[in-house]
């Protein structure tokens, strides 16, 4: 069995080396297993496909049970694997932190933590507060014994403000607060992608998915992106087919 030391080693090579790569998003435990005889590199799960596995909507899932989620996706493959961590599972910069030391204990190696709230009379903090946020997580993942690969996201291009000055504003003071990986999922075009990278210092995640916003993974390295993502996108493909499948049977 590959040590979670030897996993947190691998996710940072990846995101050292030259060239772009894709982390692929499962489900489950199976799907995970899947993909890793496929050959990716390395996993990642979604909150969407994790909150559709238990029968809710995304953002309605607890802690406890997306950390249960991420446990068993960890425990199928001897691939590294990283936690869509939604906020935090709070809106303190100390359950920030604190969700950042339970991902580590249940054995992920890297996670991102956004700056979403879930309130939609006030979708997104300041920027001030999210920086915070992300601060004390990047400290609790410093404290641990392996290198957590700790990623800082803008949700502005999904929660109603498509300010794309405003979004490297805070891609930037993520990174000064230590984000290893920046994410700003929602970007309308290449011409954008290509502005935030040339912005930031440390990688960029780009999430392939989102209807009439995907491209090519050249044009994608072109423009500076180092880690594509892939959402909901393989469990929605998984879904569409048994609707379809269920349909024809039932017909």
């Amino acid at each position: 069995m590959t040590t979670q030391v030897e996993k947190a080693a691998r996710f940072r090579a990846l995101h050292e080396k030259p060239g772009v790569f894709a982390i692929a998003n499962p489900w489950d435990a199976g799907s995970a297993r899947v993909l890793a005889a496929l050959g990716y590199e390395a996993l990642a799960t979604s909150s969407g496909a994790s909150a559709g596995v238990l029968g809710k909507r995304d953002g309605k899932v607890t802690r406890d049970e997306a950390l249960a989620h991420a446990k068993a996706t960890v425990e199928a493959t001897d691939l590294p694997v990283a936690a869509d961590l939604e906020k935090g599972f709070g809106d303190s910069p100390q359950a920030a932190a604190e969700t950042i030391r339970l991902a580590a204990a249940a054995g992920l190696v890297g996670g991102s933590i956004e700056d979403a709230t879930g309130d939609k009379s006030n979708p997104l903090y300041g920027i001030d507060q999210a920086t915070e946020r992300i601060a004390a997580a990047v400290q609790a993942a410093r404290a641990l014994p392996f290198h957590f690969m700790l990623t800082a996201r803008s949700e502005n291009f999904l929660r109603g403000n498509p300010d794309l000055d405003d979004t490297i504003r805070r891609l930037q003071a993520f990174e000064k607060a230590g984000a290893d990986v920046l994410f700003a999922p929602g970007l309308p075009d290449l011409e954008s992608v290509r502005t935030v990278c040339s912005s930031l210092s440390r990688p960029f995640n780009f999430m392939a998915g989102s209807r009439g916003k995907s491209f090519t993974v050249a044009q994608l390295e072109a423009a500076g992106v180092k880690r594509i993502s892939l959402a909901t996108s393989l469990y929605r493909a998984a879904m569409s087919g048994l609707v379809a499948a269920a349909t024809e049977v039932k017909g």
